[in-house]
């Protein structure tokens, strides 16, 4: 169990995706404007990375290695990535319109987003088994999750703070991302992975 949790805390604080790996910053800049919105997002991400992961491990080790096509790994993960942001795309549409217009096309970037292809790869080139796919799957998402809703908390506190004209919009929001990162580098090197 002990393995499982520093796993998944590994994944969510030391090893960010977002803050300390860097990766995924078009979704991490463009929805942190809004806190309702960085937090569905976030939900969206876990959700995507987890269930995406969990098929993933599956087809990997179930279609792709007995028949020999592990050269497909690729191209068969972002399919299934594809699929999932697709079917997540028509929920929110449907039942939470105004929330589908938030997001706009930060919902469609998910699916090229590098956190979700990243974490399902790493997952294969570690063979983590099942179990430790899915925990490092919700790990990350939930680290992802985590970076949307501490930036997004800045950045509307920012709004109400007297911004120096030349730092408004993109530029205090880098310096807020950095600082952020800064923070999250300081969990370095905590857990091995």
């Amino acid at each position: 169990m002990k393995e499982y949790f520093l796993l998944f805390v590994g994944a969510a604080i030391v090893n960010n995706f977002v803050l300390t790996r860097y990766l995924g910053l078009c979704i991490f800049f463009g929805v942190s404007k809004n806190f309702h919105a960085s937090s569905s997002m976030g939900l969206a991400i876990i959700s995507v990375i987890t269930m995406s992961s969990m098929l993933t491990w599956v087809i990997e080790h179930f279609i792709l290695i007995p028949l020999g096509v592990l050269f497909l790994k690729t191209i068969v993960f972002v399919v299934v990535i594809a699929v999932f942001v697709q079917l997540l795309e028509m929920v929110i549409k449907k039942f939470m319109p105004t929330l589908y217009n938030i997001w706009g096309i930060y919902l469609l970037l998910v699916a090229t987003n590098c956190v979700i292809l990243g974490v399902p790869l790493i997952n294969s080139e570690a063979h983590f088994d099942f179990i430790k796919s899915t925990v490092n799957a919700l790990g990350s998402g939930t680290g992802f999750a985590i970076a949307l809703i501490l930036f997004a908390s800045l950045r509307e506190k920012a709004q109400f703070s007297n911004i120096p004209k030349s730092l408004e919009g993109l530029g205090i929001a880098f310096i807020l991302a950095g600082m952020l990162a800064l923070a999250f580098q300081g969990f370095g090197g905590m857990i091995p992975l």
